[in-house]
């Protein structure tokens, strides 16, 4: 597991975390922070790899392929994303109205395809804990742009998971063999979390981005603070990522609806 925080040394354009080129750390992608400022433009075309752009805040105009689409969104936390996801040597352009922060994932695919622009629309939503399991201790949405199902074509899985304060996610602990990013985010950029991967506790905080190549994994933020992180994932030659979770035997018990019934006494009830 490697945590990277370049909160400190973020400056205005590209910010690369991995360059595959260089160290992928395992993960088979390119990832970066993308930072504009209103009037700047940034070009993206890679003769091998295939981009997902996505949009974390701001008001952006996308252009590929005589295609334009203007995306506004004040922040992950009060509206759904934009997401581009295109193939090899796609001209993608990127205008900014606005201070604008931009997650942007590659890897190398010789698939050609047709670019999609995932909209607020089109967004996948699942409100996961929100049946009062654990006491809601785990209550999240998870939000995926494009995996295996919907983008077979594509190398990589991009999504988004909204943590609420105090809560858990990727709860109960889980593997995978596919390698996994989380590049976070904290509606105040003070905001932290902690994270548990492969044995090890890290702490989260905002622009921060977790490399998770092994062991079980699973995270939670502070009271008060909402966190909102990408997740990325890049297939596996000959086993791609299916949605296929392992979760650590030791906890599984966990899923029960009746898990914390013998500890917590019902509502109304004399406390001794």
């Amino acid at each position: 597991m490697t945590y990277l925080d370049r909160k400190a040394s973020l400056v205005r354009g590209y910010n690369p975390y991995i360059e595959a080129d260089k160290d992928d750390m395992g993960t088979l992608m390119d990832v970066g922070l993308l930072v504009l400022e209103p009037g700047d433009t940034y070009r993206i075309e890679e003769a091998e790899k295939e981009t997902a752009v996505l949009l974390f805040s701001g008001e952006v105009t996308f252009r590929w392929n005589d295609l334009t689409v203007r995306g506004a969104r004040p922040d992950c936390f009060r509206q759904e994303a934009y997401c581009l996801l295109a193939p090899r040597k796609t001209v993608i352009t990127l205008e900014a109205h606005s201070h604008s922060e931009l997650y942007i994932q590659k890897t190398v695919n010789d698939r050609d395809y047709t670019p999609v622009m995932y909209t607020p629309e089109t967004v996948q939503t699942q409100h996961a804990g929100a049946n009062g399991e654990l006491m809601g201790c785990m209550r999240r949405e998870i939000k995926t742009f494009f995996d295996y199902d919907n983008a077979p074509y594509s190398n990589m899985v991009l999504g988004e998971v909204l943590n609420f304060p105090g809560k858990w996610s990727s709860y109960p602990p889980h593997h995978h063999p596919q390698p996994e990013v989380y590049f976070y985010r904290f509606d105040h950029p003070q905001g932290f979390g902690a994270g548990f991967a492969n044995g090890e506790i890290y702490k989260t905080g905002h622009n921060g981005l977790a490399v998770i190549t092994s062991g079980f994994h699973s995270q939670t933020a502070a009271p008060g603070y909402a966190m909102c992180y990408a997740w990325g994932i890049r297939h596996l030659e000959g086993d791609p990522w299916k949605k296929t979770r392992i979760d650590d035997e030791e906890h599984a018990w966990l899923w029960k609806a009746d898990a914390n019934d013998h500890i917590f006494k019902m509502e109304g009830e004399e406390t001794k």
